[in-house]
């Protein structure tokens, strides 16, 4: 993964640090996203985590569910919180 350049980043006050929007749009990190913070080697590494949700939205897609097999599920789930046959 090429990164567009190197980039200078001032530290805020409050130890902010502000990702350039390039890399954020590269790696994928957007607003409220949590990423995972350490240090490797004398070094700051950032890496996004990418939850359930992403993989939902951006993730490969590796099967298929019809609507029909949603809805079964969603019917025997519903029985079986309700303790209903």
């Amino acid at each position: 993964m090429d990164v567009p350049g190197d980039f200078e980043v001032k530290i805020s006050k409050r130890r902010f640090i502000y990702i350039p929007k390039s890399i954020a749009e590269m790696l994928g990190i957007e607003g409220s996203m949590k990423v995972k913070l350490y240090v490797e080697e004398g070094k700051i590494v950032i890496e996004p985590i990418k939850d359930a949700l992403w993989f939902a939205l951006h993730g490969p897609k590796v099967g298929r569910v019809t609507f029909k097999e949603l809805e079964e599920e969603s019917e025997r789930e519903q029985e079986r919180l309700s303790g209903t046959p």
